[in-house]
């Protein structure tokens, strides 16, 4: 029976990855990390609410078998480049090494398509740099996850994610960028948590989109 660890599980694919991992017998306790308290109950969910600029004032309950990092923001939402640095890079190198430092074995990290840590855009290039930093931690095994544009459900997809969704689905009949066929976050979820079972012998793996699809 594991104890699941999660960061981001208020975002879209947190919240999946919270319900699917409730939901598991492979799992006795799920540890959501949040700052705003969800209204979810269940008898194997435990809530920390925490100040992730104080990463040292929980870092002891970082404790467990496997911990998922769902977290992330757009430009937009957090007003500029500083604020989203802090929330999709640093935030979770602290809490992925005080977990590494706790003798966590495994994490699993959604990053992005084409991360690129060298990268001259942004975006990419702040996933990139949050890909070669959690390499350098003491994981036994980190699974890092770059699926294509994510489909977050009707109610809750961004306008322009529903116009890039369509998009490339349009395009997709046509079998154009099939790679980037978009993902439902619900799908995303179970393949982390159905990888996250599984024995594979080497300690990093780097999950592009085609590679999430046929897992």
């Amino acid at each position: 029976m594991n104890k699941a660890l999660i960061i981001g599980a208020t975002g879209a694919t947190g919240k999946e990855l919270t319900k699917q991992l409730l939901e598991d017998d492979s799992f006795s306790q799920v540890h959501i990390f949040v700052r705003t308290k969800p209204s979810v109950t269940h008898p194997k969910l435990t809530i920390h609410q925490v100040d992730f600029n104080k990463p040292e004032s929980f870092k002891d309950k970082l404790n467990g078998d496997v911990l998922f990092s769902a977290m992330g923001t757009t430009l937009k939402v957090a007003g500029s480049k500083e604020t989203q640095y802090k929330i999709d890079v640093t935030y979770q190198q602290q809490v992925a090494a005080a977990a590494a430092q706790n003798g966590v074995p495994t994490f699993l990290l959604v990053s992005s398509i084409g991360a690129n840590h060298k990268s001259f855009i942004f975006y990419p290039k702040i996933k990139g740099q949050l890909e070669e930093m959690v390499k350098a931690f003491s994981f036994s095994h980190l699974h890092i996850f770059r699926p294509p544009v994510l489909d977050r459900g009707a109610e809750i997809a961004r306008s322009t994610e529903k116009k890039s969704i369509a998009f490339i689905n349009k395009l997709n009949k046509y079998g154009i960028l099939l790679s980037q066929k978009p993902m439902s976050t619900a799908f995303l979820a179970a393949k982390m948590i159905a990888i996250s079972k599984k024995r594979i012998s080497q300690q990093i793996t780097t999950w592009e989109a085609k590679e999430i699809f046929n897992s």
